[in-house]
């Protein structure tokens, strides 16, 4: 399994990315932007990037220990102190990544309800985000890349030739939401799912660090209107206008 990167306090990237060959996606939650960005990046060969998981990963090792979840020094040190892996994900998986932390693959643990609810809060850390980020633009140094998040275009990325935000309403993202819950067999109400969608829309963009909004030369897709067919259509033959020869 390729290890795509890690990550500790030992390794670094402080320096703005200069890697230019790279599709940024963000959105909120549910929009599409990992679904779209896979299979974009699988149709032009390139590595794909969710670094939602990664949030994830440091938010499952926070609530593994203890930490308390609105002591913002201590959600800091512990994501300067933690050793993350990001590998290509394992045959059959439905996650975009392998994970690891400390030795410990938290990729099973993603997903949970626990971490759902409060990725958003650990990701609105500014110390959590600076350390990613380091992560995240460590990944593009010397690759092509379609990376997907909530400030690829505006923070990580910010040279990226092509950068995307995708976007649809908030009922339609929970009832994606709610359908991807069902097939997990961990089926809730609908209006429970609205509200959380709701919830994380309003931590993601009222953050004061990187908070969730469209750079300003991205490209705005609807991704409630269109089939993803239709959106990933539409972004490979963008990625084939901006880049040419490169795909």
């Amino acid at each position: 399994m390729p290890v795509l990167c890690t990550y500790s306090r030992r390794r670094r990237l402080r320096r703005r990315s200069a890697a230019k060959t790279a599709i940024a996606i963000d959105g909120p939650v549910a929009s599409g932007k990992s679904s779209v960005g896979s299979r974009v990046a699988g149709l032009l060969h390139w590595p794909f990037v969710d670094t939602g998981t990664m949030y994830r990963a440091i938010t499952w090792l926070a609530l593994e220990r203890g930490t308390d979840l609105a002591d913002a020094a201590a959600l800091g040190k512990l994501a300067e102190r933690a050793t993350v892996r990001v590998l290509a994900p394992a045959a059959g998986s439905n996650e975009y990544a392998t994970v690891f932390v400390n030795d410990i693959d938290a990729t099973p643990y993603l997903r949970s309800p626990t971490v759902e609810r409060s990725v958003s809060v650990v990701a609105a850390v500014s110390r959590v985000r600076e350390e990613m980020v380091s992560l995240q633009r460590s990944l593009v140094t010397d690759q092509a890349v379609v990376m997907a998040g909530r400030d690829i275009g505006t923070v990580v990325l910010p040279d990226a030739r092509l950068k995307l935000f995708l976007d649809a309403s908030a009922e339609i993202r929970a009832e994606r939401r709610q359908a991807e819950l069902e097939r997990a067999g961990k089926a809730r109400p609908y209006e429970d799912v609205l509200a959380e969608t709701r919830k994380r829309d309003q931590l993601d963009s009222g953050r004061a660090d990187s908070p969730l909004m469209p750079a300003a030369d991205a490209v705005i897709i609807d991704t409630g209107t269109r089939s993803e067919d239709e959106v990933v259509d539409q972004i490979t033959s963008l990625a084939r206008t901006v880049f040419g020869a490169e795909v």
